[in-house]
């Protein structure tokens, strides 16, 4: 089974490429983050062409999660269970699936903006939120993860300059206690390997040539139950999707699972 996450930056914009990957790359089940269409504008006639049922929430704008199978969609949860809001809305930033085997959540962590600034108190109260939510299934029986952008570099190895980063927000203490508060729910990083260069990245701005110098980020996560982790058997970041004219500032990341 293959499983996937990617930020697309836009399935409208991304639609013909997001399309072709799904028929190249044998995936079963892809977690989408910055959607940004409402739901009632998501693409599902061609995907369902491709054989890919697909269970949303959007609502335009800049946000948007979505979970799409070829091996089914049960049990769907849109929202997180004592989402905090920002400035008076609750954004839509995560839907949670059953997909066959496995269970998984599609999460668009809030970004933060800065550090002091409201939206990185709420990007911390967002994630205490998400772990009490991912509790249950994480000490489960059955293969579970959470999938998708967590705006947050785990350590400074996962960025391409940790003194680039210093003071600014994806690389804190307090964002990466967040991350290890996940983990101690019973989550494991699931580490892709990089198609090249050293590290995984997963993320490279579009600006200052940041992708062909490989000045990236590795913040787009998995993390997985022990049932899930044990069933890992390759894990790899497909940086060739980054690559060319339209595509997504994120690339994706791929898992294969014996379940």
């Amino acid at each position: 089974m293959r499983i996937a996450t990617w930020n697309v930056n836009s399935i409208t914009a991304r639609l013909p490429r997001l399309l072709a990957w799904l028929e190249s790359s044998g995936t079963d089940v892809l977690c989408l983050q910055e959607a940004k269409v409402a739901e009632d504008q998501f693409p599902f006639e061609p995907l369902r062409e491709l054989g890919y049922e697909a269970a949303v929430h959007a609502t335009g704008r800049w946000n948007g999660v979505a979970v799409l199978s070829r091996v089914g969609i049960e049990d769907v949860v849109k929202g997180l269970p004592g989402d905090p809001g920002y400035d008076g809305a609750v954004e839509p930033r995560a839907l949670s699936a059953t997909c066959g085997p496995v269970r998984v959540w599609s999460v668009y962590v809030p970004n933060g903006r800065e550090v002091g600034h409201p939206h990185y108190a709420y990007k911390l109260e967002w994630f205490e939120a998400l772990r009490a939510a991912v509790a249950g299934d994480a000490q489960g029986s059955r293969p579970f993860a959470v999938l998708g952008d967590y705006n947050v570099a785990p350590t400074d190895d996962d960025v391409f300059d940790a003194a680039a980063f210093e003071g600014s927000t994806h690389v804190t203490p307090a964002e990466r206690a967040a991350l290890t508060a996940l983990r101690e729910a019973g989550l494991a990083d699931v580490v892709p390997r990089p198609l090249k260069y050293d590290q995984p990245f997963t993320y490279w701005d579009y600006r200052q040539l940041a992708f062909p110098k490989n000045r990236g980020m590795r913040i787009d996560l998995v993390y997985g139950n022990a049932p899930f982790a044990q069933a890992v058997k390759d894990a790899y970041v497909d940086r060739e999707e980054r690559k060319g004219k339209g595509a997504s500032d994120h690339a994706p990341v791929v898992v294969d699972l014996e379940v």
